[in-house]
């Protein structure tokens, strides 16, 4: 369906430098305009998200500078009016809606001014006031109420309402820290088309813990140490890198940088130049899928599961980056340009940070013959950004590293999700971190999407693991093991589990494309700190999250397959995405392949982790193995003899 306008998109076009930069606020709002000058839109309307519609591989690879750029822009709307859901393509170079489509019995993410107007409407509610009253509350003027999204339990409210679940803490003063003073047993379901609480769950008044201390800040830690010196990060020649738009070049690495209130940080076309030629690794790296199951089955808690990608948008809640703080040293800082549900640009600064780093010893030897010592010093180029999702912070993190490996690593810090217990009684589902303060077991699981390109679009993707010679004439003094590579044809075949006694990893292989010892030339995915799920086969989390219940995932790539809990996870039963994808078990042989890997922290909370926990940290790398011919960090300079004292 096309719908032509009289009006011209007024979108600065000397700004848009390559097919795959994100929307300018310009875009955005011309965009906004030719959806409501469409007269298609009611008054009731939000927008859920105003992205670019990426062009398709072949336009983004067949690309050169000068070239005629088509500009479209992708848009999800929900009417408040009926709950309905629409998609809308928009040309931006035509001033024309190019699709359009309802989308029935889907939710979009909860978007974060619902959050705001959702608070309000707790607050106001009269029954709800009346339940903190039996509690003893009645200042309501320092309650927090924070909307988690409902998820899928079979009920019947949940097919005609669009719903969020309201949990309620309280703060002793302004900036007390009101995680410390859970206000238990209520639980608030909300309509957030109608902005009406639809019922109040009591499961029954438990003491707000009044004596727990959970404050952190300046105002209230009065003694810091004293025996720290200044530890200062200076580039006087400035940093290595170059920018330009969103195009990075650092060392031999070449990507292009991307944003979307989903996703977050998005890398695209990365790229290492070898001997002059430009290798493709990966064309589109993103985090796509995220869920944060609970492990207690008190009324209390056993409805916690946050899908903070998929039911949110990680990029939406993405932090402005503070210099000295976030990042240190040279930083080049990328901002993120999105709507707020009425459609009105929303920019965030320094949403992505771009910075290098020492990280120690590249590689080094001595020469005990000859008493010479080469060693060179290793620094990394960092990407990243960092979401504030309610009470927990995630920093996202892409290294590239002086020897052709990358590595993506999540950061985990900010106030554990909390709840009361009576005076005197413990939980084994969790641990008190204070008086009557409870913090439930609970995991975080993320799911990074990989759409590969080693050398070229046609990969396949092998599973190799290490096994011992068992002892015989072949292995006399029982010493002797090797590794085994299979190549995974089909995508279940490559539904696989880390398997730590056997050191399973996974190649991602070009069969057309040979190395000097005429091996096909590989990257290896190489597995990180990581957990399986505890949750029943059966609940709710585990069929919505279906893709936690293995660590890679290998699918032909389709531009439609995109997050690993489809489209619209949000109050959906489950069974979309991967599960859905993968069970006509297509050949991944030999074709453009996307990856799937899924990484798990389990925490068990300790004392340690409150009241801010100290950083946990989760990744995986991924390593050039037979890609080169050789050491591709043999030119990496000496260190200046200023820098190096021998």
């Amino acid at each position: 369906m096309t719908i032509e306008l009289d009006a011209p998109a007024t979108t600065p076009r000397s700004q848009i430098l390559h097919p795959l930069d994100p929307l300018s606020a310009q875009e955005i709002t011309a965009a906004v305009a030719i959806l409501r000058a469409s007269g298609k839109l009611g008054s009731n309307v939000r927008f859920a998200t105003v992205v670019l519609q990426e062009p398709a591989k072949e336009v983004v690879l067949n690309f050169k500078a000068g070239d005629p750029i088509e500009r479209e822009a992708f848009a999800i709307m929900l009417d408040n009016a009926d709950g309905a859901t629409y998609e809308a393509v928009v040309s931006l170079t035509s001033s024309t809606v190019k699709g359009w489509k309802h989308m029935p019995g889907v939710q979009p993410c909860v978007m974060l001014d619902e959050f705001f107007e959702c608070e309000h409407t707790v607050k106001a509610d009269p029954a709800f006031q009346a339940a903190l009253q039996k509690r003893g509350i009645t200042d309501f003027s320092l309650l927090m109420v924070d909307p988690w999204s409902a998820g899928n339990y079979g009920e019947e409210v949940e097919q005609r309402h669009r719903l969020v679940r309201a949990l309620t803490w309280i703060r002793h003063a302004p900036t007390d820290n009101g995680y410390a003073h859970p206000v238990d047993g209520l639980q608030v379901l909300v309509d957030l088309n109608t902005m009406q609480v639809l019922r109040i769950d009591d499961n029954g008044s438990i003491p707000v813990p009044v004596q727990a201390d959970g404050n952190y800040t300046p105002d209230y830690i009065k003694e810091f140490r004293t025996d720290l010196k200044p530890l200062e990060i200076t580039q006087a020649d400035g940093p290595s890198f170059t920018v330009q738009g969103n195009d990075v070049t650092w060392q031999k690495w070449h990507f292009r940088i991307g944003f979307t209130p989903r996703e977050g940080l998005v890398l695209y076309t990365i790229s290492y130049e070898d001997q002059g030629r430009v290798r493709p690794l990966i064309y589109r790296a993103s985090l796509v899928d995220m869920v944060v199951p609970y492990g207690d089955p008190h009324p209390n808690h056993n409805r916690k599961n946050a899908f903070d990608v998929g039911e949110y948008g990680i990029g939406m809640l993405a932090n402005s980056l503070a210099l000295g703080c976030d990042c240190l040293g040279h930083i080049h800082y990328f901002d993120a340009q999105m709507t707020d549900s009425r459609g009105q640009v929303l920019q965030i600064n320094n949403a992505i940070c771009l910075h290098e780093e020492d990280y120690g010893i590249l590689w080094k030897h001595m020469d005990w013959r000859t008493n010479q010592t080469e060693v060179r010093r290793s620094r990394r180029l960092v990407v990243s950004m960092i979401a504030t999702v309610g009470n927990y912070e995630y920093g996202f993190f892409w290294y590239f590293y002086q020897d052709g490996s990358l590595q993506h690593e999540i950061k985990l810090t900010g106030i554990m999700n909390t709840g009361a217990l009576p005076p005197g009684e413990t939980r084994k589902y969790g641990l008190l971190v204070g008086p009557g303060l409870y913090a439930p077991n609970h995991q975080h699981f993320f799911c990074v999407r990989l759409d590969m390109m080693v050398d070229g679009p046609h990969n396949t993707v092998c599973e190799v693991h290490t096994a011992a010679e068992p002892l015989g004439p072949d292995n006399p003094l029982g010493n002797a093991f090797y590794t085994i590579r299979t190549p995974l044809r089909t995508e279940q075949e490559a539904q696989q589990r880390l398997d730590p006694s056997s050191a399973r990893s996974w190649l991602i292989t070009n069969p057309s494309s040979l190395n000097a010892m005429g091996q096909p030339v590989a990257y290896q995915l190489l597995p990180g700190e990581n957990a399986i799920p505890f949750a029943h086969p059966e609940a709710s989390v585990s069929r919505r999250a279906h893709f936690i219940t293995k660590h890679l995932w290998v699918t032909p790539y389709h531009p439609d397959e995109k997050y690993a809990t489809g489209d619209y996870p949000n109050q959906h039963p489950g069974g979309a995405g991967l599960p859905a994808w993968t069970a006509p078990n297509r050949s991944i042989e030999n074709t453009n392949v996307v990856v799937w890997y899924v990484m798990g922290e389990h925490h068990i909370p300790r004392l340690e982790d409150w009241p801010v926990m100290p950083v946990v940290y989760l990744s995986f790398r991924l390593r050039p193995n037979g890609f080169f011919d050789r050491s591709p960090a043999l030119d990496v300079p000496p260190s200046q003899s200023h820098h190096c004292h021998t």
